[in-house]
């Protein structure tokens, strides 16, 4: 039974007020609006959330079934941004170098890019990665109020997701996105990228297909860049529930594995044409916020 990990945010609270300053610093016309300009389309029907613009509510539609439904638009290119943020419980790790919880730091940057998108003009949705998140997803819309429905689901989602005992925990939470991502919208993925199910790297750099720009942030600890621990001492693993008693000299093994995996995600992603990035929680997040934006132009 998986019993989920407190999150410390340590310098990265509040969220809602670090996200704002970061996305006030951060040039917002990275991308043109789906919702404005020539060549504007009717692009179907979802239900309404609350918070979404009221101009696009179908009154035909609640008149004749009594049913509340937002009117969709698209361009031939649709600059929707996804937000995939790891809720592992891998992403609970904080180190004494670190600004906060892996997760934390994450949920920092993916907020401050919902906050340029809204700024933008353009929709932005939300998918966490892990089992106890599923309920927590933010369908992709625009307006203001988007960005305060993804920072409460920041917020108020656990992390507890277990990627060694769930197999299909990655397959479940893209599977929004490869259905309602059209054509030019952006994609990025926030995680360690440790202990995710073999194919996950696939799985992400499939996001690409049908011309989506697909950029992952591989985002650690400083202690699991560098392995600073000395002496004899015991590692409890935070998925999968796995305990190894070692000493220092197990420093080497661990960074050629690391820099194992690390190569092959950056091969398989950059093979299918996705960025790949690379970052420590020790990091100024408003700094990865810029380079996640030109990666995505």
């Amino acid at each position: 039974m998986n019993v989920a990990a407190e999150i410390d945010w340590g310098k990265l609270a509040p969220l809602r007020l670090r996200a704002r300053a970061i996305a006030e610093g951060v040039w917002a016309g990275a991308h043109r609006s789906a919702r404005k300009g020539a060549g504007i389309e009717f692009g179907g029907h979802r239900e309404y959330t609350p918070g979404d613009d009221l101009r696009w509510l179908d009154r035909r539609s609640l008149l004749l079934h009594d049913r509340l439904v937002t009117r969709q638009f698209e361009t031939e290119t649709d600059r929707a941004l996804w937000l995939v943020v790891d809720a592992t419980r891998s992403m609970s790790y904080r180190g004494t170098r670190a600004r906060g919880a892996k997760y934390a730091w994450c949920s920092v940057v993916a907020a401050a890019l919902a906050r340029v998108a809204v700024a933008s003009g353009d929709p932005v949705g939300l998918e966490l990665l892990g089992a106890g998140a599923r309920a927590r997803r933010v369908p992709a819309s625009g307006g203001r109020e988007v960005f305060d429905r993804i920072v409460m689901a920041l917020e108020s989602s656990s992390v507890d997701g277990d990627a060694i005992a769930d197999a299909g925990v990655v397959q479940r939470s893209l599977a929004p996105i490869v259905r309602m991502a059209r054509r030019g919208s952006i994609v990025v993925v926030l995680s360690d990228l440790i202990d995710l199910p073999q194919g996950a790297a696939r799985e992400i750099a499939a996001l690409g297909h049908a011309g989506r720009v697909v950029v992952v942030v591989q985002a650690l600890d400083p202690d699991e860049i560098d392995f600073p621990f000395d002496g004899t001492f015991r590692l409890r693993s935070l998925e999968g529930e796995i305990t190894v008693e070692t000493d220092g000299n197990a420093k080497e093994r661990y960074l050629a594995r690391l820099a194992q995996l690390t190569t092959a995600w950056e091969e398989e992603l950059s093979g299918r044409g996705a960025r790949f990035l690379r970052a420590s929680t020790a990091d100024d997040p408003g700094d990865v916020v810029r380079a996640i934006v030109e990666a995505a132009r």
